[in-house]
């Protein structure tokens, strides 16, 4: 079975969703990593796994499920914790972020029967979702992160490799707030969905 790794940062004013900034305020935008960071570890503690691991920047909270390993980010860009996160895998493994609140198990649940590597494009141009059917943090390594060109180096990266690749479904990142409109339509019974439609019933927005 496939371990899945979720990549987060502690949900802390001023550390996290920055971009949110304005409109929300910083507290405000905490509120909303948060919840879309408890809307994924939910998606991942119902998805079928090996092993389910938080490879987290701060210490973890109340936010977190059972059924999860917490490990610390190493130091350096983000090219090298994804690395890092994989170098500590046995077996095929799948990647994740904190912003996307609108993935499913269904979305969460990848076979490498008939490849090496599952891509989940962004719109923004990067990626949210990595798998490997047999990890290797070279392959990460030097990519240049959060950049519009991020998803197609990263996916050239597999490719030249001689990787097999099946691409997911794109979806979007919450980075602004128009982002975090169009994830919560999407995913309407998210606890995402429901953050934003509080924090915009008690401020005009």
């Amino acid at each position: 079975m496939t371990t899945l790794l979720v990549i987060a940062k502690e949900p802390l004013p001023g550390r996290v969703k920055t971009r949110l900034t304005p409109p929300f305020t910083p507290q405000e935008a905490a509120r909303l990593a948060e919840a879309a960071l408890v809307d994924t570890l939910r998606a991942v503690a119902a998805t079928p796994a090996r092993r389910r691991v938080l490879v987290l920047e701060g210490r973890p909270g109340p936010w977190l499920p059972p059924g999860f390993d917490v490990v610390a980010q190493c130091a350096g860009g983000l090219d090298e914790r994804l690395a890092a996160a994989f170098a500590d895998c046995a077996g095929p493994a799948l990647l994740i972020g904190m912003d996307t609140p609108q993935v499913t198990p269904e979305l969460l649940t990848v076979d490498f029967t008939d490849c090496d590597a599952c891509f989940g494009p962004a719109e923004d141009g990067g990626f949210w979702a990595l798998g490997l059917a047999d990890p290797d943090p070279g392959l990460l390594r030097g990519v240049p992160m959060s950049t519009p060109t991020t998803g197609a180096v990263q996916r050239e990266r597999l490719v030249a490799a001689g990787l097999r690749v099946r691409d997911l479904p794109r979806l979007r990142d919450v980075d602004t707030a128009r982002d975090a409109g169009a994830v919560a339509a999407s995913a309407p019974d998210s606890l995402f969905a429901a953050e934003l439609a509080r924090l915009e019933a008690v401020t005009d927005r």
